[in-house]
């Protein structure tokens, strides 16, 4: 049996495909409202943060996969991601079974620094500090030998379905939704994105490698970085159409995080989004040189697709 806990989101969906066409056919997806992604699937609702449901949620579990999200607040995400990871780890000790942390760069320096397996985790950030304490929990684990386990990082999202992410939302859904899209500070650097069928194909794959195992393995991106600029030529080239857009200056940003509680808590991100964004996953290429990566000019061309963008 492998189990997803936090199953609802579009990578536990998306690892649920995976995991079903490649790997097994015992999957049980765990969340606090599971639903069933193929008809035979278990569901199971628990409480991450309650460490006798997890453990209940774990039972006859191989391979367990940590995609839960928490609620978009840093003092969530400060508070309860240290909670929620040292209560998986008791359950995979006691269910004797393996776990794969999916975990994001939040916690790495919001700087020019080229972000790889071993960058320190310096984020000044809540939501960084909240998951670079997990990251610590768990390598702590790993490094005692409690638990079989593996960190799987990856930067921001973009892709189809009900993919979220900042280029998601505000350059994707602001055009089905026939609104001008926007970027933050700067539409000449260049970003690393990851491809969400992506990132779940490879989790399942390093997962179900047992020598992948006791170490932290960037998930597989497009090497071929676009600036924002080059995202909306690649855009309007598929559409056939100019694609205005606009660029939200620092002054805006900071005006808008008065009122709006989810601009607020993303500016500890905005660094970022002034300087090349390089995250790097060489280390997976050359571990499994087969592996396919989507081309950013792929990825757009499904995501424009799926959405019905004309």
């Amino acid at each position: 049996m492998q189990t997803i806990l936090g199953a609802n989101g579009i990578i536990g969906e998306e690892l649920a495909r995976e995991l079903r066409k490649n790997y097994t056919q015992d999957i049980k997806l765990v969340g606090r409202n599971p639903t069933k992604v193929h008809p035979d699937d278990i569901i199971f609702s628990a409480d991450l943060m309650n460490v006798q449901s997890v453990i209940e949620a774990l039972e006859n579990t191989t391979i367990a996969y940590l995609t839960v999200g928490l609620p978009y607040d840093s003092e969530i995400w400060l508070r309860d991601w240290k909670i929620v990871i040292k209560n998986v780890i008791e359950a995979c000790k006691i269910n004797d079974c393996k776990l794969v942390y999916f975990d994001n760069t939040y916690a790495y320096p919001q700087d020019v620094s080229i972000q790889v397996e071993s960058t320190p985790m310096h984020s000044e950030g809540k939501k960084g500090r909240g998951k670079k304490l997990a990251a610590e929990v768990l390598l702590k684990a790993i490094d005692s030998k409690e638990i079989e386990a593996v960190i799987c990082r990856a930067p921001e999202f973009y892709g189809p379905g009900k993919t979220k992410g900042l280029t998601n939302m505000m350059v994707f859904e602001s055009l089905r939704d026939k609104k001008k899209p926007k970027v933050f500070l700067r539409d000449d650097k260049l970003r690393t994105l990851i491809y969400t069928p992506d990132a779940s194909k490879a989790m399942a794959l390093i997962g179900n490698t047992a020598d992948a195992y006791r170490q932290t393995w960037h998930l597989p991106c497009d090497d071929d970085r676009l600036t924002y600029e080059q995202f909306f030529e690649e855009i309007s080239s598929n559409l056939g159409r100019k694609i205005k857009y606009k660029i939200l200056s620092s002054l805006m940003l900071k005006a808008a995080a008065l009122v709006d509680k989810n601009m607020k808590e993303t500016t500890e991100l905005l660094p970022r989004y002034e300087i090349d964004n390089i995250f790097v996953s060489a280390k997976f290429k050359e571990r499994f040189p087969d592996f396919k990566v989507t081309s950013y000019q792929e990825g757009i061309a499904n995501i424009i697709k799926d959405f019905g963008i004309k």
